[in-house]
């Protein structure tokens, strides 16, 4: 079996977990989660929640929570307040793609991510990740001002 076999096969059929759309929502309506971390299951071919963040959980806790050798989605709920003095708070989507994972869950995770992000509304910036450097919070407070 070739490796373009392999590639496409493993992409057909892939689908949101009802559980995964779920804990997405309950982060953005219901403030419930601070963060979501999703991975793809590849046995069942579909996107699944791995963990879920308190609304009490910091950052720090959030990039804990990325694998530092296997890729994953994520979203994280940033609140801060503006310039002029307004509570705001805005949802960045991640792609975290360390440089160490293997390189088919690389193919996975990036041939899979405009759909999976698509199926969640209301993501207001996208961080693609290979190392912590590019996790950093100072990247999301200049992004969301």
């Amino acid at each position: 079996m070739n490796f373009a076999h392999i590639q496409s096969n493993s992409l057909s059929g892939l689908s949101i977990a009802d559980h995964s759309k779920n804990a997405f929502m309950e982060l953005k309506r219901k403030k419930g989660h601070r963060y979501v971390v999703f991975k793809i299951d590849e046995k069942k071919r579909e996107v699944v929640v791995e963990k879920t963040g308190t609304p009490a959980e910091s950052y720090d806790d959030f990039v804990a929570a990325l694998p530092g050798n296997d890729c994953r989605f994520a979203v994280y709920d940033y609140d801060f307040v503006t310039s002029d003095n307004c509570q705001k708070s805005k949802i960045f989507f991640f792609a975290w793609a360390p440089s160490t994972s293997r390189i088919r869950s690389k193919m996975l995770y990036a041939t899979s991510k405009e759909n999976f992000k698509q199926g969640l509304d209301g993501v207001h910036y996208e961080v693609q990740a290979t190392d912590l450097s590019e996790v950093d919070l100072e990247i999301l407070k200049d992004r969301a001002q």
